[in-house]
């Protein structure tokens, strides 16, 4: 279901007049990704780390497979975005609520399926590094992002957006029993 600002009483728009309508992310979540793609390729041609497991094969099997899931993930989220009307884009003001679709499972499918194609990304180029920076690269997406967006939320929607808080889990785990 997407909600609008007006949609619940006293849900009205709850977003201070004197503050931009707008989470305040410190960057788009594609940058921060190619960031750390950036860092792990030039690290890779200074420090080379590949391990050799699985084979090229099972490397690119299980890349496809991370890679695809987390596609999946991302395009979900959007195309509910776009079919309640309201912008993926992060940094332009949210116009409805959305907690339905995959939604209903977890609160940030685009940016968990970033996090898988970036981890398919290492499996398949066999890189430690990009491994080892996908742990800083989705810290700053946790606190430079996610939680500036969350606070933004729930000025904006008020009690539904705090009810779909306490009731769907921010990254999908753990799975709640309804």
């Amino acid at each position: 279901m997407a909600e609008g600002p007006d949609a619940t009483p006293g849900g009205g728009r709850e977003v201070d007049d004197t503050r931009p309508d707008k989470a305040g992310v410190i960057a788009p979540p594609p940058v921060i990704a190619a960031v750390a793609l950036a860092l792990a390729a030039g690290l890779e041609q200074i420090w080379p780390s590949g391990t050799g497991l699985l084979g090229l094969g099972g490397r690119l099997a299980v890349a496809a497979a991370l890679a695809l899931a987390g596609g999946a993930l991302a395009v979900a989220g959007e195309r509910r975005f776009s079919q309640a009307g309201t912008d993926a884009l992060p940094w332009r003001p949210a116009t409805a609520l959305v907690t339905d679709g995959i939604y209903r499972h977890m609160r940030n499918p685009m940016y968990v399926g970033l996090g898988l194609l970036l981890l398919g990304l290492a499996v398949g180029f066999d890189s430690v590094w990009l491994l080892v920076l996908i742990a800083p690269a989705g810290l700053v997406l946790h606190y430079g992002v996610v939680l500036r967006e969350e606070r933004y939320l729930a000025r904006k929607f008020g009690a539904p957006y705090r009810r779909f808080m306490a009731e769907v889990p921010r990254y999908g785990w753990p799975v709640r029993r309804r």
